[in-house]
């Protein structure tokens, strides 16, 4: 157990490493160079540099510091471990890149350049938090005013980006505020879309009079395990328990047709789910006999 829970940590050092080292390439490579906004800490520091010339990665350091240390008075030292890795190696790496690549950008285009980096930090984001870590930074206020005043993080954390981007109307037009606010939008979504990305299923219902074949078909053929819930039809008022089975999106149009040729009257309910725990799906296969 210890060899694997190492193994794990480490698995999980590494991906927070990559993840803000794909964060800092994409404010250098995209953000930066077609002066687009977007919000965070990374947006202070693009207000800061465009005003009165700090460098980005310095205010970030020094920021990221400063909310690291509210961090661990305020909501402890567990909290500050899982930050700790993003707190310093975010500005770090984009320090690097800034005097490796420098600011000569991949695209001349906004749109293109606001879809490549909206992509990239919600990637980026989606593995840090999916490795129990916080990014740190801007996220921390958030978190202290819901523990002293009880404001939802979603809320306050919108309130500042909403500040932020507005703030940065001082060195742009509003045709950027509309990009920086795609810009968030994007990587929202990208971000939503990774954090459940490897867990979504496909749950199935079949109603069927051939149920007890159904269930033998899942179990053997299909290999999926299967619940039985007690049902009533509506109209005919027959009672035929429906078999629950959750599968993989794969094994959707083979399951679909071997219920067909049982029952091509069979009732079938099809829906995605977004994460699923248990035998077969998020740890090995046991077969127990009773």
């Amino acid at each position: 157990m210890k060899e694997n829970f190492s193994w794990k940590t480490i698995f999980n050092i590494v991906a927070i490493l990559i993840g803000n080292a794909i964060y800092a390439l994409a404010v250098v490579l995209f953000i930066v160079p077609n002066n687009l906004i977007t919000g965070g800490t990374t947006g202070l520091s693009l207000l800061l540099y465009n005003q009165f010339g700090i460098p980005m990665s310095g205010f970030i350091f020094v920021f990221n510091g400063v909310m690291f240390l509210i961090g661990l008075f305020v909501l402890g030292k567990k909290f500050a471990l899982s930050t700790l890795i993003s707190t310093f190696f975010y500005p770090t790496a984009f320090a690097f890149f800034e005097k490796t690549i420098g600011y000569g950008g991949m695209t001349s285009d906004n749109l293109l350049a606001v879809l490549c980096a909206g992509i990239m930090i919600g990637v980026a984001i989606g593995i840090v938090i999916k490795c129990g870590a916080s990014t740190g930074g801007m996220d921390i206020p958030p978190l202290v005013i819901n523990k002293k005043v009880g404001i939802p993080v979603s809320v306050s954390m919108y309130f500042f980006d909403f500040l932020i981007l507005l703030s940065q109307m001082l060195f742009t037009n509003k045709e950027m505020v509309l990009y920086g606010i795609l810009l968030v939008m994007t990587y929202t979504l990208v971000l939503d879309n990774v954090l459940v990305m490897g867990k979504s299923q496909t749950q199935v219902k079949i109603v069927s009079k051939e149920y007890e074949k159904i269930n033998t078909m899942i179990s053997t053929e299909i290999d999926r395990g299967t619940t039985l819930l007690h049902a009533e039809t509506g109209y005919m008022k027959n009672e035929y328990p429906v078999v629950l089975t959750v599968i993989s999106n794969r094994e959707l149009p083979a399951l679909n047709s071997k219920v067909l040729e049982i029952d091509p009257n069979a009732f079938m309910i099809v829906s995605k789910v977004n994460e699923v725990h248990g035998k077969g799906f998020t740890f090995k296969k046991e077969y127990i006999e009773n």
